[in-house]
């Protein structure tokens, strides 16, 4: 450990321990604490004036002695590195503060110290173990990722790969550290990455061991749940390809003791724990098992039950994992029995019954049980165990035993037993895991338990800390290695570094008369105790040996210093364990067991006949050997008498020489707390650990030396800014050397390399603290100066503010003294008016007054005047009034009378109104017509009130003219008034009459009083009836307002209903289409999912035959016969397997069976099941056929009309075979015809020429047809007697070959195909075994022989007959011959139009005339004599003829193949003849003129030159040398305008083999060159553009809709290609993701080092400080890759797919692919790189992203998707870059981070680092809070984006507007074959 003084040596103290200067002081709680000096220190002071976090002061005294000083403290920045050698100050306190940090704040579990990994048990599931973290993790460097245990694995393996070299993982630490679950990874790691090598799925067997070790090794403990209780070293192997092939496991020390005793809270194994859970099961209630609390073996802890776990579901699993590796139900079986026959031995109990012996009770039921168990007699064992046996050298004693030994002895047994029991399984596993073929490496596991002390150590604990001292000299000496070469590597001096050796204590305890030693020799003694043991050890050791102690107060034990610590062993027992002895009889009574079972026999055979290298020792441990030895017969005994302790030294001696063979790596674990709380760290007992770990040895190693390592370019990126611009040199090596020189006075402190710079101990952290103060001063200065600046506008922006209120100030009292001007204007304006006013106001009251006295007389005037004129009126007015009463009273009395007759008839028409308003009112409609006539009353209303204004009107009118009538009177009353004047006397006289007058005036008045009453009702009335009537119609307007509202409101409610309804059927119609969108994209993506598995496996299948035919001898290359019996479909693809032989030599003919590709396959399923059906019912037919026979052979008499019947069937069956060959002849002829027509011009009719080559060939063929006829003629005459004989002994129910059944099936035959898949079914039906004829006799066999001679002889005779009509025949075929000659010399001179009809007109005559004529000459007579035998060999007859067309067609194909490999040998440019063009004639040429050709868009070509075109279109050319020049699709236009001949020609065969052989062909080129992106996008260009033709021209109208006319007429006539467009579409699939693997793999490398690493905005990131583990460089070496790099190669991408043309859309969804694959790679190495989690790494991350934009922008891709596949990047990155203090800034994060998940935020949060001083560490509360508000997120809990996904693809229709007629085919494409048409 580094010391105070070594800090302080790195400069002077006073430089160091200045003020504020943070140091650490011992703790007797934390260990450690934190203070900061308040006082400069100065020598000599014995004191340091400190204050503590808390803020208390205190004093901290140093040694008198020594005088050192306290360590000092790291940097914040370098807290919480990855590397604990990048910390700067390397001791103990800063280690553990490190890991304190990583572990409790940034939940980081693995740490690097140097070469060794530490890792803290987080008891806890963290999600950083999965399949995407593997991937992440698989080919990465080492120091390129944050620690992990997948970075150890990965290490071991690419150093396995790369250095051939076996490698070993060696875990560590003490129980419940989690070593099993850390050895459990890396195997999964390895099972992962590596895949096994064979189809057994070794990986998965290597996995599943891990369930039954840890049930049959495991345990509870008080300080691990699932402790191991055992060392294992597990080697996993691997083959030349490093691929795992197999396993080996070796066992070291299992604790035995924990069978028959547990401590409290303790379990037993697993095991015990899993049956008893599963006692119930049916296939365990024979072991008559029950709870775990009933047996004494498992109830001693007295907690039985583990938080969290099922044991009986942990059966479940162990029972899997026991299938899994090989051991069957029988053995399962076997040790499930064995183990609960354990348990009822630990509950057999044992009473004394005298002081020197015991007895076990009869009938004991746990020991009847285990006898029965066991197959053991119950008296023998319970006898056994009691007693033992005494051997002399004369007799044998049978000794009783006390209670207590025989409760010893059955302990022993029952631990004797697990431990055989543990062996078995072991050794089962090994078998299982054993690898099947040769190994070439391995990698090793070792999970070993660590070094462990407790308050009573025993034998046990011994044997763990020796192992642990072997291990740890092991290690140190590896680190002393690594750090020795590390300097040799850079030309460093080396200087010797003393470091711990602990030889000595090895010494101690294995050397001779070592510990072990005297303790095997006491084992010898026979009165051996362990009290005389421990004498022994003090007389040897106590005085010789510093490193053993005697306890001051105990005589049975004595303390070892071991490497960690001090520790005190207990002397009892070690004889007893070290021995490990058992009873022998015992043994012989288990190995006299009933019970049939080999495992019984396995478990306790003799360890002298165990041979195999994997033999256990007794103790439970495996002893293996690297190389196994030879085991003597006569050693065997001496090895079985060896003891545990001895048989543990030579295990670990051979572990040590297998670790030492290898390159070890090493995982330490720690245990963070006993408590087991997740993240809680304990300081104390972390430090106890790392003590005993070896993690501050490794610490002390490297600060003694140079732990610090720079490279010149980070160091010169780091401290650039301690550099002045004239140090700055192009060479950095020299740059930093002068600078260092300058910085760090003494040269010691450190050392320059060839690539690095060396420093000691403490000088990163004053380089640090010279670079912060630089920055500091840098910041004052720029504080300085931007505080002036601040202060300079805020005095000008006070200066502005103070004339801005100047002049506004000034306005104000402008405004003022404008104001009080106006105001003084304005009240002298108001006086003046004001007088004015007073004035005018007395004028006008004098004026009133006088007006008021004028007014005053004139009204006196005017009503003396009145009162004269008022009399006159009154006396005309009574008058006028009696007048008019005496009137009225006589029209009032007629008025009643006509109301009242008006009123009767009224109210009864009112009645019947009222009562028809009633029934209406009580119907809906009536409602409904008020309702709607409300407008029309309402106008009627208003009429009606127009017209009641009209009455009053003329009412008034009225009243107007009474008045005017009174007026009138009153006039003519004044008048008699003064009449009556002038005769007062008279009046006087009449003083009655007089009286009575008044009287009547009186009554006068009375009635004018009683009329202007009523006038003012009828008035009032009138008003009332127009208020009424006014109020009515208010009335009915509100109300109509009312309905219009209402209306209004029901019309808004209507249209806002429609409207929510539209957008919610809009919406759920956009979320069904997104839903239906998605399912497709899902379905999709499966479907190209199986697509790509599919073509795994055919690759998989590819490589297995290859491995197949490389490993047996290749056959030569020959014809292979084919069976004549093959049927239609085998013929059909005997063109495939010849194809294939043409094309490659027979090493390639599995390229044959992949030939026929799917769609292919299942018209192939369809053709047969209908042939079955067709063959089903010719068997029906013909069964009918022969009962009909049999009838009609009883029926003779119509024997002649089933014969005459059978001449016409005949008939029509010869004139069948005639059009067959008519029809052949045409087709010769058209392909004569298409050659002259393609090859018209000069020389064309010459011999030599193409058309007379194909006539020559057709008539040499025609001579061939003539003389295989005339072989099967003979051949048919031979046989006819034969079968005539023959069907004259056959029996009735055999005969099947009735003419009319023949000719029947004939006739229905419509052309030359059905016919030949009748011969086939037929021939197929009669060679089944209830066809086949019976075994004639001997008798029968010579009359037949007689028989067949005389008809051979009459055969003979008509076959003379025949051959000369044949020869008459071949005499006209060649006139025939002649005049086609003629005929086609004729037909050259026309033109192609004209040529064409007269060939075609020439052809039916001479066909008609040929048929007509034959049908004339025929002899009826002569045919009816044979029909019967020439049906009856018809079927044989076209056998023959199959035979002899098959074989003269392989021929054929075989010579132009022999004669094309000539030419190509003998000279190049010498064209392919077939047999017929082999003689050439001189004729002179014939000249013909040549005209201008209208072509159809078709290229013809011949079969045999298929193979050409393939060869030349698809196999050899280059896209990068030829194709580069073409039309963008022209391979796939030529391979379409082929495809249009065959579809034009109607050639079926043609068609298939083409499109055959394209995928073939296509599928091989990219399986050639599938690495190469050119050819790879070439051919994904042109499979989509001949997809998008077969579409375009395939007739579909949906395809159509963008043709020309021209395209239209180009379209396929003849067949439907939708299933190979089918095809087609899954071919284009696999190309497609070819091309982004292809891309993948080119943009893998660059991602990291481009988008992450690399600095494109320089200046802004500095490099940190790393350790050991050194990471890539962000620096742009030459080599490194950029951001530019990226681009570039995007760009590339994008340029070759334009091209080569294509699709916009396709190239869109590439991009988008690429994006995708940038972005998840960039972020998933963020999330795993701490020293990436930086504020400026955040901006280069989201400026580097902006190029990615800009890039998408100049290529018009924006909206192609690939914006949106960044999302999840660029939020990480401004996460980086945002505020992370507050809440506020939380919400914002949970607001902005929408793409990201919980786990990956937290991830960012926990990892941001700061790189500066200036920066801060994101606080836990924050991280909490973020983690409480994310906490309702519905998403998945992974951490890492899948790069593997690949979305999917679609290929949109796009036609082409290219027309096929003007497509010119370059020269360079080697494809002068081809004919366009």
């Amino acid at each position: 450990m580094e010391k105070g003084h070594d800090s302080s040596t790195s400069m002077a103290a006073s430089e160091l321990y200045t003020k504020f200067a943070r140091v650490w002081i011992p703790d007797a709680d934390e260990v450690w604490k934190s203070a900061e000096l308040t006082k400069n220190y100065k020598h000599g002071d014995s004191t340091l004036h400190l204050t503590l976090e808390d803020g208390m002061d205190i004093e901290h005294k140093l040694d008198d002695k020594t005088k050192n000083l306290p360590h000092l403290r790291n940097p914040d920045i370098l807290v919480g590195e990855n590397d604990l050698t990048a910390l700067s100050y390397l001791h103990e306190p800063a280690v553990l503060h490190n890991l304190k940090v990583r572990f409790t704040d940034s939940k980081l579990i693995y740490t690097y110290c140097g070469i060794v990994l530490v890792a803290i048990n987080p008891y806890e599931n963290l999600p950083i173990y999965g399949s995407d973290i593997i991937n992440a993790y698989s080919g990465q460097n080492m120091g390129d990722m944050d620690p992990h245990i997948f970075a150890v694995a990965e290490e071991a393996y690419k150093q396995m790969a790369r250095d051939e070299r076996n490698q070993s993982i060696i875990v560590s630490g003490e129980s419940g550290a989690g070593k099993t679950v850390s050895a459990k990874y890396a195997m999964r790691y390895f099972a992962t990455v590596s895949g096994a090598a064979t189809e057994a799925n070794v990986e998965e067997k290597v996995l599943a061991s891990n369930p039954i070790m840890e049930a049959i090794g495991n345990a509870k403990t008080t300080r691990n749940d699932n402790s191991s209780r055992f060392g294992k070293y597990i080697e996993i192997g691997f083959d030349k390809r490093y691929r795992i092939i197999g396993a080996n496991m070796r066992t070291y020390l299992l604790e035995k003791s924990r069978v028959v005793f547990q401590a409290d809270e303790e379990r037993n194994y697993h095991i015990f724990y899993q049956l008893c859970a599963s006692s119930h099961l049916p296939e365990f209630k024979n072991l008559k098992l029950g709870s775990a609390d009933v047996f004494h073996c498992t109830n001693q802890g007295r907690n039985p039950v583990i938080d969290g776990v099922d044991d009986a579901k942990e059966m479940c699993t162990t029972q899997h994992a026991f299938s899994l590796l090989g051991i069957n139900e029988l053995n399962q079986k076997g040790l499930f029995q064995v183990l609960a026959a354990i348990l009822h031995l630990g509950n057999v109990e044992i009473k004394d019954r005298d002081s020197d012996s015991s007895i076990i009770p009869p009938n004991n039921r746990h020991l009847t049980v285990f006898c029965e168990l066991m197959g053991v007699t119950y008296q023998d064992m319970s006898h056994w165990l009691c007693h033992k046996k005494l051997k002399t050298a004369q007799e044998t004693y049978i000794k009783p035993i006390p209670r207590l030994q025989a409760s010893n002895a059955r302990d022993a047994l029952a631990k004797h037993i697990y431990a055989k029991v543990f062996n078995w399984i072991v050794d089962h596993v090994n078998k299982s895991l054993r690898a099947t073929v040769k190994q070439h490496s391995f990698i090793g596991v070792l999970d070993i338990y660590g070094f462990e002390t407790f308050e009573i150590n025993s034998f046990e604990q011994f044997c763990i800390n020796y192992a642990n001292e072997k291990l740890q000299q092991q290690f140190n000496m590896h680190v002393f290695k690594l750090e020795q070469e590390e300097y040799l590597k850079e030309q460093i001096p080396w200087t010797l570094i003393d470091f711990y050796d602990n030889q000595p204590c090895i010494n101690l305890i294995e050397a001779k008369m070592g510990v072990l030693d005297l303790l095997d020799e006491e084992c010898k003694m026979p009165k051996g105790s362990d009290d005389s043991w421990a004498q022994k050890l003090y007389n040897t050791h106590l005085k010789t040996c510093s490193l053993f102690e005697k306890p001051r107060m105990s005589n049975k034990a004595f303390i070892i210093q071991h490497f960690a610590d001090k520790v005190q062993y207990q002397c009892d027992g070690f004889l007893e364990k070290n021995k490990d002895t058992v009873n022998e009889e015992q043994i012989n009574v288990l190995k006299a067991s009933k019970l049939k079972l080999d495992l019984l026999v396995e478990l306790f055979q003799d360890e002298e006949k165990v041979t195999s290298p994997t033999g256990t020792a007794p103790g439970g441990r495996t002893r293996l050997s690297v190389k196994p030895k030879e085991v003597r017969s006569g050693a065997s005994s001496k090895e079985h008498k060896k003891t545990v302790g001895c048989q543990f030294r030579n295990s670990l001696a051979m572990l040590m020489e297998t670790l030492n063979a290898t390159t070890p790596h090493y995982v330490r674990c720690i245990k963070p707390n006993d408590l087991k709380f997740p993240f809680t760290f304990d300081p104390k007992r972390a430090v106890q650990q790392l003590r005993a770990c070896g993690v501050l040895e490794t610490i002390r190693i490297s600060a003694a030396g140079f732990p610090s390592r720079w490279t010149y370019q980070e160091f010169f990126s780091r401290y650039r800014v301690l550099m002045k611009q004239k140090d700055v040199l192009s060479d950095r090596r020299l740059t930093c050397r002068n600078v260092l020189e300058k910085l760090v006075q003494d040269q010691d402190k450190y050392q320059f390399g060839k690539t690095k710079i060396f420093f000691r101990a403490g000088q990163v952290a004053y380089l640090e603290k010279l670079r912060a103060d630089k920055l500091r001063k840098a910041c004052v200065r720029i504080q300085k100066t931007i505080r002036c600046w601040l202060v300079r506008k805020k005095y000008l922006r006070k200066k502005h503010a103070a004339i801005t209120i100047q002049r506004y100030t000034r306005g104000h009292q402008a405004r003022c003294l404008v104001k009080y001007m106006r105001q003084t204007l304005a009240a002298i304006t108001i006086q003046k008016f004001q007088r004015m006013c007073v004035q005018r106001k007395v004028y006008l009251q004098k004026q009133a007054a006088a007006l008021v006295m004028q007014t005053i007389l004139r009204a006196y005037m005017a009503r003396q005047k009145y009162q004269g004129l008022l009399r006159n009126h009154k006396a005309v007015f009574i008058q006028k009034h009696v007048r008019g009463w005496l009137a009225r009273q006589r029209y009032k009395r007629s008025l009643r009378a006509i109301v009242y007759l008006q009123c009767c008839i009224r109210r009864m028409k009112a009645k019947k109104e009222l009562k028809k308003l009633k029934i209406e009112a009580r119907s809906v409609e009536h409602f409904k017509k008020l309702n709607v006539g409300m407008e029309n009353k309402i106008m009627q209303l208003q009429r009606k009130l127009d017209e009641q204004a009209k009455d009053n009107r003329v009412t008034s009118e009225r009243l107007n003219c009474l008045e005017t009538s009174h007026a009138v009177e009153s006039e003519k009353l004044k008048v008699e008034v003064s009449k009556l004047k002038g005769i007062e006397e008279e009046a006087k006289n009449n003083a009655n009459r007089v009286t009575s007058l008044l009287e009547q005036l009186e009554r006068l008045r009375k009635e004018l009083t009683t009329t202007q009453k009523e006038k003012k009702t009828i008035e009032d009335w009138a008003t009332k009836y127009r208020d009424e009537m006014e109020k009515m119609v208010a009335e009915l307007k509100q109300q109509n307002g009312l309905l219009k509202t209402e209306k209004d409101d029901l019309n808004r409610m209507i249209k806002e209903q429609s409207q929510q309804m539209t957008e919610k059927m809009t919406r759920a119609l956009a979320e069904e289409t997104q839903q239906l969108e998605s399912d497709l994209n899902e379905e999709r993506s499966r479907y190209q999912n199986l697509l790509t598995e599919h073509l795994r496996l055919e690759e998989r299948y590819d490589d297995l035959k290859e491995e197949i035919t490389l490993s047996v001898s290749v056959p030569k290359p020959g014809h292979r016969r084919t069976d004549s019996t093959h049927s239609s479909n085998g013929s059909e693809c005997t063109y495939n397997s010849e194809f294939a032989e043409s094309e490659e030599s027979s090493r390639h003919g599995e390229d044959v069976t992949r030939g026929m590709d799917t769609s292919l396959t299942l018209k192939l399923q369809k053709r047969v099941t209908e042939l079955e059906q067709e063959k089903s019912s010719l068997r029906n037919e013909l069964e009918n056929k022969e009962d009909q026979f049999q009838r009609a052979r009883v029926r003779d008499d119509e024997e002649h009309k089933k014969s005459r019947g059978a001449e016409l069937e005949y008939e029509s069956l010869k004139r069948q075979e005639l059009d067959s060959e008519n029809k052949k002849l045409k087709h010769d002829l058209t392909a004569m015809r298409q050659s002259l027509l393609g090859n018209a011009g000069a020389g064309a009719g010459a011999p030599g020429s193409p058309p007379y080559k194909v006539l020559m060939d057709q008539l040499n063929s025609s001579c061939e047809e003539l003389e295989v006829r005339k072989e099967e003629v003979l051949i048919l005459r031979s046989q006819l007697v034969s079968q005539k004989e023959a069907m004259q002994h056959k029996d009735e129910k055999e005969t099947m070959t009735e003419p009319v059944h023949y000719a029947e099936d004939v006739h229905k035959m419509k052309d030359s195909g059905a016919i030949t898949q009748a011969y086939l079914g037929l021939k197929e039906t009669n060679r089944s075994p209830r066809f086949l004829r019976k075994p004639l006799e001997a008798n029968e066999l010579l009359n037949r022989l007689r028989l067949l001679e005389g008809q051979m002889q009459q055969q003979r005779r008509s076959y003379d007959n025949e051959v000369e009509v044949l020869r008459g025949e071949l005499q006209s075929v060649k006139e025939e011959n002649n005049r086609q000659q003629q005929l086609l010399a004729q037909n050259l001179q026309l033109p192609p139009e004209a040529r064409i009809e007269a060939s075609l007109q020439h052809e039916i005559t001479r066909l008609t005339n040929e048929n007509l004529e034959m049908l004339r000459t025929e002899d009826p007579t002569a045919y009816r004599s044979a029909k019967v035998n020439i049906l009856r060999r018809m079927v044989d007859l076209m056998e023959q003829l199959e035979k002899q067309d098959k074989t003269i067609r392989k021929l054929k194909k075989q010579l132009k193949v022999f004669s094309k490999k000539i030419g190509e040998m003998g000279a190049g440019h010498v064209e392919t003849i077939s047999p017929g063009q082999m003689v050439e004639e001189t004729v002179r040429p014939v000249n013909i003129p040549r005209r201008e050709k209208d072509f159809q868009g078709m290229l013809e070509y011949k079969k045999e030159d298929e193979l050409k075109l393939v060869k030349n279109l698809i196999l050899e050319l280059k896209p990068r040398g030829v194709a580069v020049n073409l039309i963008p699709g022209l391979p796939a236009y030529i391979l379409f305008m082929c495809l249009r001949h065959a579809d034009y020609v109607n050639d079926d065969q043609k068609v298939r083999t083409l499109l055959t052989s394209t995928i073939n062909s296509i599928k091989k080129i990219l399986k050639k060159r599938g690495d190469d992106f050119e050819t790879v996008s070439f051919w994904l260009s042109n499979t989509c553009r001949f997809l998008h033709c077969l579409k375009q021209y395939s007739g579909d109208e949906s395809f159509m809709k963008h043709n020309t006319p021209k395209q239209n007429d180009h379209c396929l006539s003849n067949f439907d290609l939708a299933e190979y467009r089918q095809v087609l579409s899954d071919l284009a699939i696999q190309i497609y993701q070819q091309l982004i693997k292809c891309m993948e793999n080119i943009l893998q490398p660059m991602i990291v080092s481009g988008m992450l690493e690399h600095e494109t905005i320089q200046g802004v990131s500095g490099v940190k400080p790393t350790g050991l583990r050194k990471r890539t460089s962000s620096i742009a070496d030459e080599g490194t890759y950029t951001l530019e790099s990226i681009l570039r190669q995007l760009s590339a991408f994008h340029s070759t797919m334009c091209q080569h043309g294509t699709d916009p859309e396709l190239i869109k969804q590439v991009v988008k692919q690429q994006f995708y694959i940038i972005g998840a790679v960039t972020l998933n190495n963020l999330l795993l790189r701490k020293d990436m989690c930086s504020w400026s790494k955040g901006m280069q991350i989201r400026y580097n992203v902006s190029q990615l934009e800009e890039w998408l922008r100049d290529k018009s891709l924006m909206l192609c998707g690939a914006k949106e596949t960044l999302e999840p990047l660029i939020q990480a990155a401004q996460l980086l870059q945002v505020k992370k203090k507050t809440d506020e800034d939380a919400e914002a994060i949970c607001s902005m981070c929408n793409s990201l998940s919980t786990s990956q935020i937290v991830k960012v949060l926990n990892l941001y680092t700061p790189v500066n001083e200036f920066e801060e560490r994101v606080s836990v509360t924050f991280i909490r809070t973020i983690q409480t508000r994310l906490r309702d997120r519905c998403e998945t809990p992974q951490l890492l984006m899948d790069t593997k996904i690949i979305y999917p693809v679609t290929f949109p229709f796009n036609p082409s507007s290219l027309a096929l007629e003007t497509i010119q085919i370059p020269g360079s494409l080697n494809l002068a074959f081809l004919t366009r048409v």
